[in-house]
């Protein structure tokens, strides 16, 4: 079991570490400030203290765009209770003074299996639709109930993946780790950049924020993506979300993760939007995707291509759990990780519940899109430097183990089983047409450029497949 540690220890060493494995450079003196302590979330994992370090690389990695450019950024200061808070946007996002909704559908849930638990998955209707076919039961939650009391958990899991649906069973951290996924992933790096191919250095473009005239193109779904290409814009980027209206999605999370983007709506089943997609990418400096691994690969959009099609070009690929292993063209969601890497069981244990219990926050998704943000960044200062197409890979679950090696909160320090409250002084509103939206302003303090959104969330698919 990693070590137990008091609420407020190691925020500056911590942050220290992750930013020598990201960059390869050390913390100077007064380069940040980290305030704040963990006990602003519950449960035994040190969420709040990943939401600092994770928040914290994005606006030093921003702050070190700005120094290129020859602009003396001052000290990046970030609260954690801000950054957890941050964590937890889309349970806090309000529209016209309501809650926008549940972010799971009925039939996402823990399920009772004859051996331990399982969730599935089925925010989807494709996935609820595999869900039951693979049991053979309606899509009703008294019907899975039942089918699955009756089954292993594993066999559940396994038979509803390969049904093309979304599932995981529950583990404890021993059995992860032991795991082949999990020894998998514990051969790779929390973020792993490389070059692809080798171009001239490439300036950045002229402006007062440390992303102007940066354009990136988001093919993303879910939180970890999206928010992404939320922290890039932020920082002010011209980010393009590109989906398409015949996927599925979830309402409060698209408004949630929309703040200062654009959408537009490119259908990649044919050859008119797969050409479309080409010149958009000709044009960017960057591309995020988080759709299945090698979906968008068998539609022509592998790393090779992108790197040819727009030299100097970030591409950034997002997944469940990992780019190696037999699990690595899995499907899956932050839920789905907690349960299988053993987080979900941790937190039950220390928490004396029956069932799966998660972290306070969809830490694994937040942290990812954090981290991606930083990374993408530290790419484009490279690629000012040295030049080269660059290739950033980053999971969830290599990410579950990096906040699983933070080590545990003292029990005492923690505020137990109660969630915490909601922070309305960390809330802005802005107008957008999903209504009045009330939102966590972004976290972090970066003097010579604060992170801001320019606008609103914006509807799927509203704006022109194109460049401003």
């Amino acid at each position: 079991m990693a070590r137990l540690m008091n609420k407020t220890s190691g925020h500056a060493e911590l942050f220290g570490q992750f930013w020598q494995v990201l960059t390869g450079e050390a913390i100077e003196p007064g380069q940040v400030s980290i305030t704040g302590d963990d006990s602003v979330l519950p449960g035994p994992f040190r969420v709040a203290a990943a939401a600092a370090a994770s928040v914290t690389a994005a606006n030093l990695a921003a702050a070190e765009l700005l120094r290129a450019k020859g602009v003396d950024p001052g000290v990046v200061t970030v609260d954690t209770r801000h950054a957890a808070a941050a964590f937890r946007s889309e349970r806090l996002l309000r529209i016209d003074g309501e809650s926008p909704g549940d972010l799971f559908a009925p039939l996402s849930a823990d399920y009772r299996a004859a051996d331990g638990w399982v969730r599935l998955h089925c925010n989807y209707p494709h996935h609820a639709v595999a869900a039951s076919r693979a049991l053979g039961v309606p899509a009703e939650r008294a019907a899975l109930e039942a089918a699955v009391l009756s089954r292993r958990a594993s066999d559940v899991q396994e038979a509803v993946i390969a049904a093309g649906g979304a599932a995981a069973a529950m583990r404890t951290r021993e059995e992860w780790h032991a795991h082949p996924q999990g020894t998998a992933l514990r051969a790779l790096p929390l973020v792993e950049l490389r070059r692809l191919a080798s171009t001239a250095p490439v300036p950045l473009p002229p402006g007062d924020r440390p992303l102007s005239g940066i354009k990136v193109l988001e093919l993303t779904h879910v939180i970890a993506g999206p928010v992404c290409g939320r922290v890039l814009a932020a920082h002010g980027a011209d980010v393009l979300h590109v989906g398409a209206s015949h996927l599925p999605l979830v309402g409060p999370l698209v408004a949630d993760t929309g703040f200062g983007k654009r959408s537009a709506a490119i259908d990649l089943r044919d050859g008119d939007g797969r050409a479309r997609l080409r010149e958009l990418v000709r044009e960017a400096d960057v591309f995020v995707q988080s759709y299945r691994p090698g979906s968008l690969a068998a539609k022509g959009f592998d790393a090779d291509m992108l790197a040819e099609a727009s030299p100097g070009i970030v591409a950034v690929d997002l997944s469940a759990y990992g780019w190696q292993g037999p699990w690595a063209g899995r499907r899956g969601f932050d839920s789905l990780v907690q349960l299988a890497s053993g987080i979900a069981d941790e937190g039950a244990r220390q928490a004396g519940t029956e069932g799966p219990r998660p972290l306070p926050a969809q830490a694994l998704d937040h942290a990812t899109g954090w981290l991606a943000a930083a990374t993408v960044m530290t790419a484009l200062r490279r690629r000012t430097r040295a030049g080269g197409a660059w290739r950033a890979r980053l999971s969830l679950a290599r990410t579950g183990l990096w906040l699983d090696s933070l080590g545990r909160l003292d029990p005492d320090d923690t505020n137990g089983p109660h969630q915490p409250q909601d922070p309305d002084d960390l809330l802005d509103e802005i107008g957008s047409p999903f209504g009045r939206v009330s939102y966590v302003r972004m976290p972090g303090w970066l003097p010579a450029a604060p992170p801001h959104f320019s606008h609103g969330p914006h509807l799927p698919g509203s704006d022109p497949a194109e460049w401003w």
